[in-house]
């Protein structure tokens, strides 16, 4: 079987600078602690979703060029050249298993790149409350550190000016959390230049996938918790 291309480094390096000027357009972000995403080395984004802004903020802001999973509806027309072209990836949700697209996302990691997910899967309440395994699995798969992000301030209030977009220069906090394990206690070898190297524990029984899927709810629930009181929001 072949194995799909990479989505391009250099496209979600150009996404990134795009989201940079549309979300500072637009709006006004403030980022705190994105110094704890690591420099090097494969990472992955778990935020909170509560707005179709949620993903290109995190894009925009982030200090790595970002890979995100992102539903197949949204690749329709002129956005599917386009999201393919800023090296997103295109995810069947409805498919049991999009073995094209988890090929590609552990492929990103794999590479030393910073993978995005919701793992919330859909746009809800951005509470972290309802976790797919989907998270868990690329975090116990590939080894990988998960850096927490919470976007607050992006969901709908009165005063938009467009439906169905948080009102134009209003400001939007994005906050990272520090790097944790999907398992405790797992270890990583390091690479040459100083960054981590996925190096998967090899535990993928459905049994670790739940052990880590819980870890990991406690990991984003804190965060979250933690990060609006640091906002106020």
């Amino acid at each position: 079987m072949t194995q799909p291309s990479l989505p391009s480094e250099r496209g979600a390096e150009v996404g990134r600078r795009i989201g940079v000027g549309l979300m500072y357009g637009l709006w006004k972000p403030r980022v705190l602690g994105a110094w704890r995403l690591p420099a090097s080395g494969p990472v992955i984004l778990a935020v909170n979703h509560s707005h179709n802004i949620d993903g290109p903020m995190v894009m925009g802001v982030a200090p790595r060029p970002t890979h995100f999973l992102i539903k197949k509806e949204a690749f329709v027309g002129p956005l599917d050249a386009f999201l393919t072209g800023i090296g997103q990836l295109k995810v069947d949700r409805a498919a049991a298993a999009d073995r094209t697209a988890i090929a590609q996302a552990l492929g990103v990691l794999a590479a030393g790149g910073v993978l995005g997910i919701f793992p919330e899967g859909t746009r809800g309440e951005g509470d972290f409350a309802s976790l797919r395994a989907g998270l868990s699995y690329f975090a116990v798969r590939s080894g990988a550190p998960i850096v927490p992000v919470a976007v607050l301030g992006s969901s709908e209030r009165p005063g938009r000016l467009i439906k169905g977009l948080p009102p134009l220069r209003s400001r939007v906090d994005v906050v990272f959390g520090d790097p944790f394990d999907a398992i405790e206690g797992a270890r990583r070898s390091d690479t040459g230049g100083g960054g981590r190297r996925a190096g998967g524990s090899g535990r993928r029984t459905r049994a670790a996938l739940d052990e880590a899927t819980e870890r990991i709810r406690k990991q984003l629930t804190s965060h979250l918790e933690n990060a609006r009181r640091l906002t106020g929001r």
